[in-house]
């Protein structure tokens, strides 16, 4: 499966506050850790750009640039932030747009941008009206209404990456069933295929800081069964990144990783997860199999879910 690295995002105080200083040193190091995971992409997280963060996707694009050939993933609402990366960008075509929504005025805009420079969308499964659509499929009409705007513009299918929206399983645990569905439906709908991904730690926030890491990880397993074909991730997790190779080149080194290649093989198969073997008294399977059953909702999800 094709990472993108989520590492650089406002969302971290620290990050915003050296965003908005132009804090070149600490961009940098930032920027080196991911380019050593080696990921596909690095998304370039700089929320609204507005104000004191105008320019800042431009500057952040020129510093990338210099350091790696890693295609960029231009993560924004400002649309012209967005092009103002791209402009500087040697391939567009490899380069990612995150995201639309299937609100007119937005898509309208991404797409005629991604048009312009041939790069890549982030399609969101979701508009201002409805919100997130709780069952799977609502997000499939979205991204119908989606796809309809971009065969209009020329954009070819290969070059969507919908995102059927995963919600904090501490939340709403039926919603990563429902995503992982949409997962299977975006998939089988359409012709040529389009591609999916998902902002993988959504699964995983309001949960314990203990519990996420391992909530990530299966959640990414069940969803490489469904046929993700990307997915938006800490690079910094080399557990993950790890798990990601294991189901690539299926090549197990102790029985937890018979176990998730079994989770794969079971979502890849339409099975059920209860007929998947597994040895509870070894503490690392038991983590693995209870994490996939809470979020397959077959257990109810507490903080303490892996001592009951």
């Amino acid at each position: 499966m094709k990472l993108i690295s989520e590492n650089l995002h406002i969302i971290s105080k620290n990050t915003k506050e050296a965003v908005k200083n132009r804090d070149e040193f600490y961009i940098k190091n930032l920027l080196k850790r991911q380019i050593a995971a080696n990921p596909d992409w690095i998304d370039l997280n700089i929320g609204p750009a507005r104000g004191a963060f105008a320019g800042a996707m431009e500057w952040i694009v020129n510093i990338a640039s210099e350091m790696t050939d890693i295609p960029l993933s231009l993560d924004t609402t400002n649309i012209d932030e967005i092009e103002s990366g791209l402009k500087l960008a040697k391939n567009p075509q490899n380069w990612i747009i995150n995201s639309t929504s299937a609100d007119f005025e937005r898509l309208e805009a991404v797409t005629d941008v991604a048009v312009k420079y041939n790069a890549n969308i982030i399609a969101l499964t979701m508009n201002s009206e409805l919100g997130i659509p709780k069952e799977s499929d609502g997000r499939l009409e979205l991204a119908f209404e989606i796809n309809e705007k971009t065969q209009e513009k020329g954009i070819e299918n290969e070059k969507i990456f919908f995102d059927p929206l995963i919600l904090p399983v501490a939340v709403e645990q039926s919603q990563a069933v429902e995503a992982l569905n949409t997962i299977r439906m975006l998939k089988e709908s359409f012709e040529p295929p389009v591609l999916t991904t998902i902002g993988l730690s959504n699964v995983s926030n309001g949960a314990p800081a203990h519990l996420r890491p391992l909530i990530n990880r299966v959640f990414f397993v069940l969803a490489a069964g469904c046929g993700l074909d990307s997915a938006i991730v800490d690079s910094f997790d080399t557990e993950l990144l790890r798990i990601n190779g294991l189901l690539e080149n299926q090549t197990p080194q102790n029985a937890a990783d018979e176990l998730i290649l079994s989770i794969y093989e079971t979502m890849r198969d339409f099975g059920e997860i209860d007929d998947v073997a597994c040895d509870l008294s070894d503490r690392s399977q038991l983590e693995i199999f209870k994490t996939a059953r809470v979020l397959l909702n077959k257990t109810v999800y507490s903080n303490s879910y892996l001592e009951i």
